[in-house]
């Protein structure tokens, strides 16, 4: 592959970033990071990849930019659906390194917005740390959409009271990382741009321990979740076929939005 190809993916992976630590970072900042098919295909390869590469003993999973780690799917992206009812692809349950069973620990370090669709990847990151100015929100509800695997996800890094008022409040409010922090979302606050740094350094202590006992302390506290993730994602599809506003009224909805008119907690 050329260079000039190379620098064109949407996803970057910098194998030395400490021993043993590699970091993967989203690299589409024009598009707030955002997830189109070819990212998610991205993203699915690289955590296969890293799944055998014996250098690699921890991740870094991290954003291009300031502006956003990620800000899920790309609004842009159309997905083919199966013609069945029973059926619809989501291409985002593929995204996570969990869901490539990926069992190395993986750190995500967020700068700017997380929100939507970035729950699939913080969801199946071991835990977080943030810039001062990370915000965590989910849009789904103001645009028509149900929250389903996202709420389902944070349930697990989240007291359930939190959690909802997230998701039910949608674009009116946003957690800063302060918010994320009190209430363990969040496991450390940087200042602004040291959120990778702190991530890298925290993913080198890990990567210089055993990668048998460190893999296995993953997949047990993995396990102790998976049952009641299991059930909800199950649940989910049934949720989001019913309960979501037909793609041109959620498009109207998106496209009607005041930019800016959120508060910060």
């Amino acid at each position: 592959m050329s260079r000039a190809s190379q620098e064109q993916r949407p996803l970057r992976v910098e194998r030395e970033a400490a021993p043993g630590v590699a970091v993967v970072t989203l690299d589409r900042p024009e598009r707030l990071n955002a997830i189109d098919l070819g990212l998610a295909e991205e993203l699915a390869a690289v955590w296969r990849s890293l799944r055998g590469d014996d250098s690699v003993r921890a991740v870094v999973l991290t954003g291009s930019g300031t502006r956003a780690f990620c800000t899920g799917i790309d609004r842009d992206t159309r997905v083919p659906q199966p013609a069945s009812p029973y059926s619809q692809d989501d291409p985002l349950l593929t995204v996570g390194p969990k869901a490539n069973d990926l069992w190395k620990p993986v750190i995500a370090a967020v700068e700017g917005m997380a929100c939507g669709g970035a729950f699939y990847l913080l969801g199946e990151a071991e835990f977080v740390i943030a810039g001062a100015s990370a915000a965590f929100f989910d849009p789904h509800t103001a645009y028509g959409m149900v929250s389903a695997y996202e709420a389902a996800l944070m349930a697990q890094r989240m007291p359930y009271g939190e959690v909802a008022r997230m998701v039910l409040t949608g674009t009116a409010e946003r957690m800063s990382a302060r918010r994320a922090h009190q209430i363990g979302l969040v496991s450390q606050v940087t200042e602004d741009g040291g959120a990778v740094a702190a991530a890298v350094e925290l993913a080198a202590v890990v990567a210089g321990y055993p990668t048998e006992a460190v893999q296995g302390t993953v997949r047990a506290l993995w396990a102790a979740h998976q049952t009641a993730r299991d059930h909800a994602f199950a649940l989910a599809p049934h949720l989001v076929a019913l309960g979501n506003l037909p793609g041109e009224r959620q498009a109207e909805l998106f496209a009607g939005r005041e930019r800016g008119a959120f508060r910060t907690r």
